[in-house]
């Protein structure tokens, strides 16, 4: 456990450095893009010389090894033991077993509360409970929330279409860290707001009212930082993203997708999902005709060997990847490809191999994504 002094000066560390510009579209006039950038692009207004934590993986990969799963962090609510949870950008809130939240009955209960993960049918159900949460890594540094909304999991259901699911009750080892946006409106639908944890740090203020230290994070193959600054940011392509629609944040990240070199590519939006090891993608016919094979499931998948194409940015203008459909040998390949089937839509999940080609950068405060190119483990 780290020593009082270590964390106060930790906290000093976060929360240290000049107040921000306004954060909301490009860079302010005199201040140059972050080095690396496209010209031309639009980039945001970060600040030299702010400060970020740095929580290293628990399962991190040896330096120069691919990362293979799931990242994993410290997890501990309302001062609890700290448990082992995966660190998902596939999805948004704290979700965890209410039986490993320590006087789970004296919290505030905020409301019945439930959420589905898609990728695998399950549908986690419980309350939703207030609480501070420390998260840490393995080099002994942790920071704690201000307190925010927890899901307290008291059951767990299957969607009829469950992909790896299992029903229990008073359940054990759900540990789960969502950071994600643009999660099909999931915080109107639930009226809770500030479910993110890597964003209600100390010194970061909401998306009304930005505060001195950059609401984002900045994930490698190794570890996150939490808070950005434009010394972290250097060689990151920027894309800026739109408002949502409808509701309140930013709307998901754009990309175009061509599979076996098949033009033009189809254009849609992209999640980069931590979460999950395997790629669910979305095409239309156009680009599937002739060139799938039943997996050992019988399922449809893209063709061993095929080249698929993804690049971020309107009209796929910003950085780009390649790998073909089960090489495992390329460290961007995912562990699968699951074809799912939504007439009219164009959609990739990158899965977590995505870093093993880029370091991946949100900025909530000024709505923009950045991919920089790492080196090939």
């Amino acid at each position: 456990m780290m020593s009082r002094f270590r964390l106060c000066a930790l906290m000093l560390a976060l929360t240290a450095g000049p107040a921000l510009a306004a954060p909301d579209g490009p860079a302010a006039p005199g201040m140059p893009a972050p080095e690396g950038a496209t010209p031309g692009v639009a980039a945001p207004d970060l600040v030299a010389g702010a400060k970020s934590v740095f929580l290293p993986y628990l399962n991190a990969p040896l330096a120069g090894s691919p990362l293979r799963h799931s990242p994993k962090l410290g997890l501990s609510v309302n001062g609890g033991r700290p448990i082992r949870a995966v660190m998902d950008t596939g999805s948004l809130g704290i979700v965890v077993s209410a039986r490993l939240i320590p006087e789970f009955d004296t919290l505030e209960v905020l409301k019945p509360g439930e959420l589905t993960y898609t990728s695998s049918g399950r549908i986690m159900k419980g309350v939703w409970v207030k609480a501070r949460v420390t998260l840490s890594g393995t080099n002994g540094a942790e920071v704690t929330t201000r307190p925010i909304p927890v899901l307290a999991v008291t059951h767990v259901e299957c969607t009829r279409t469950a992909r790896r699911c299992r029903p229990r009750a008073n359940p054990t080892g759900i540990a789960m860290i969502g950071v994600g946006f643009a999660r099909g409106g999931e915080v109107e639908k639930l009226g809770l707001a500030d479910r993110n944890a890597f964003l209600s740090l100390p010194g970061m203020g909401t998306a009304d009212a930005p505060a001195t230290v950059r609401r984002g994070y900045l994930v490698t193959r190794r570890g996150v930082y939490l808070g950005l600054s434009a010394e972290g940011a250097k060689g990151m392509d920027f894309i800026k993203l739109e408002k949502a629609q409808g509701r309140s944040g930013w709307a998901p990240t754009p990309v175009c997708l061509s599979l076996g070199g098949r033009a033009p590519a189809a254009c849609g939006t992209a999640l980069v999902d931590t979460g999950v090891t395997t790629m669910y993608l979305t095409l239309p016919p156009a680009q599937l005709t002739g060139q799938t094979q039943p997996n050992p499931a019988g399922v449809p998948t893209p063709t061993g060997g095929t080249a698929l194409r993804i690049a971020f940015g309107p009209g796929g203008s910003g950085p780009s990847y390649v790998f073909k459909a089960g090489d495992q040998t390329d460290p961007s390949a995912p562990h699968a490809i699951i074809l799912v089937n939504r007439p009219g839509t164009v959609f990739v999940n990158t899965s977590v191999r995505l870093l093993n080609r880029f370091d991946y950068l949100y900025d909530a405060d000024g709505g923009f994504v950045g991919f920089r190119p790492v080196a090939s483990p």
